[in-house]
């Protein structure tokens, strides 16, 4: 479903240029003029060549051309460590009948290829039962907008590979490592890096439905050692989206490498963390990682189609306390995790997952929609031509509550702050989790008492939600740094939450 809530405010830990709407049409020119028109290809083309998967069986089915280019450059104390630039081109080929897919690719983007590829996936087709096929009219008409929905203009068109040359971008990363040398004597390593992206996707279905998308992406990090007698200790800040080089400024630069040195001698200082069962208060921004891997993954059509999911046959219930909002929206400016079109072609939206405590749905792509009788939400999404388009998160978020946060930590007798997290690992079915803070703190009397160390977070996804007492007013997103795994596949994400207070959760910790 399409959400019925006004966005919220967010924190300003997200970066931003001014954007200047690229339209639809816009959007489809740049690409035909790079991933069509080279190749002999148009839209009259690729519809004929669709028709080619077309045979007893076959419910659906598309074309995926991209192209990307991607840099990276990393510094080491002071030296360039590496430095790289590629350019991958492909198509891929899917056909679908019933729950069953199958994909072939190439690196040729020819008529040819595409036709080759075609009549490989469609035998997927003919190993369907004939009472099970339903088959697609054959008319090729260009398809309206999926739902209404118009797709949105989040981000330029622009290569940010072409925003600076090799040496600006190494000085770039000279800055960010004299910065960080300057904050503290005890900083003895420092580590940086920068890396850009342009891709440009056309998407043909077999309904006739064309799109297109032209996404930058940018990211910057940084992280530095820092040293105290014998120990040592590491800690990392940075940040990205979908936009040029330029918002890379010196202020910007300042907030990363800030954010990675006092980590880092945060952890100087901490003690080992104690273990048992705590209230937790949970910082906002990327501590909303815990929120993408222990609940926004069970909410993934996929799962719930085949009710491996802790979510599964629960929409209606409640499966959270009062007061929790999570959202998935694909649709927010520049963001990391936003896109104008799915993998699909079919437009973003912000989709209510969970409203004030209660399920509203689940996360789709085009196949799982049909399968289950629901509309899509636009979170079909692939890493590449070379992988099957499967539902995935965009930018997953909770709305914030009205309790000012500083009243949330207070509330905090005894118990864990865990401001940051680094890896964790669920599992889907039990909803069970695992998580490393990066930065925590013991608490006592509502008072920060001492940095903690070794402190991990281990709990149940859907009862964790039940678990929340307290909600900040401080949303914030994450500053731009999230890649998301699944099935073997990688795509950016956001993700973000208020400052909130859960009861009960086990900590595992060093202490004796």
């Amino acid at each position: 479903m399409g959400a019925s809530l006004n966005h919220q405010t967010f924190s300003s830990l997200s970066l931003s240029l001014p954007l200047e709407p690229v339209s639809a049409a816009a959007r489809e020119a740049a690409a035909r003029q790079v991933l069509l028109q080279p190749f002999g290809l148009d839209e009259a083309k690729l519809d004929a060549l669709c028709g080619k998967l077309r045979t007893k069986g076959i419910d659906d089915g598309d074309l995926y051309l991209q192209l990307t280019s991607q840099e990276a450059w990393s510094l080491e104390d002071g030296m360039v460590k590496s430095g790289s630039f590629s350019i991958d081109q492909g198509v891929g080929v899917r056909a679908v009948s019933g729950d069953k897919s199958a994909l072939a690719y190439s690196d040729d983007i020819s008529a040819e290829a595409i036709e080759a590829a075609a009549k490989i996936v469609r035998q997927v087709g003919k190993q369907a039962s004939a009472g099970a096929a339903q088959k697609l009219p054959l008319a090729r008409a260009r398809a309206p907008a999926q739902n209404g929905i118009t797709a949105p203009s989040l981000y330029a068109t622009s290569n940010p590979i072409l925003g600076k040359d090799s040496a600006a971008k190494v000085a770039l990363l000279e800055r960010v490592e004299a910065l960080a040398r300057k904050k503290d004597p005890r900083v003895v390593q420092v580590m940086a890096s920068l890396a850009a992206e342009h891709d440009v996707v056309w998407i043909a279905s077999l309904s006739g439905h064309h799109a297109a998308d032209v996404r930058p992406l940018v990211r910057l990090s940084v992280t530095v050692i820092v040293q105290s007698g014998e120990r040592r200790e590491t800690g990392s800040g940075g940040g990205g989206g979908r936009f040029a080089l330029a918002a890379f400024d010196d202020a910007c630069l300042e907030r990363f490498v800030d954010d990675a040195v006092k980590s880092a001698l945060v952890n100087l200082e901490a003690r080992p963390a104690p273990a048992g069962e705590f209230a937790v208060v949970l910082g906002p921004g990327w501590p909303g990682i815990l929120l993408h891997e222990a609940i926004g993954h069970g909410l993934e059509g996929d799962f719930n189609r085949k009710g491996s999911s802790a979510f599964s046959g629960r929409v209606g219930q409640r499966v959270a306390a009062k007061g929790v909002t999570v959202l998935d929206d694909g649709t927010l400016s520049q963001r990391r995790g936003s896109l104008n079109v799915d993998d699909e072609g079919h437009a973003t939206q912000s989709t209510v997952l969970i409203e004030d405590g209660i399920l509203r749905g689940y996360l789709q792509d085009r196949t799982n929609a049909r399968l289950m009788g629901v509309p899509q939400t636009g979170n079909g999404r692939r890493e590449s031509y070379a992988h099957m388009p499967v539902p995935r998160m965009t930018n997953t978020y909770m709305l914030a509550g009205k309790t000012p946060a500083e009243e949330v930590l207070a509330s905090l007798k005894k118990g864990v702050f865990a401001k940051n997290f680094g890896g964790g690992q669920v599992d889907i079915t039990s909803g069970k989790f695992v998580f490393a803070a990066s930065e925590a703190y013991w608490v006592e009397n509502g008072k920060i008492q001492y940095p903690i160390k070794g402190a991990t977070l281990i709990g149940n996804g859907p009862d964790a939600l039940t678990r929340v007492s307290m909600i900040g007013n401080d949303l914030a997103l994450d500053s731009g740094v999230g890649t998301c795994g699944k099935e073997g596949q990688s795509v950016p994400v956001g993700v973000g939450q208020p400052t909130i207070r859960v009861e009960g959760l086990t900590v595992g910790g060093t202490a004796q």
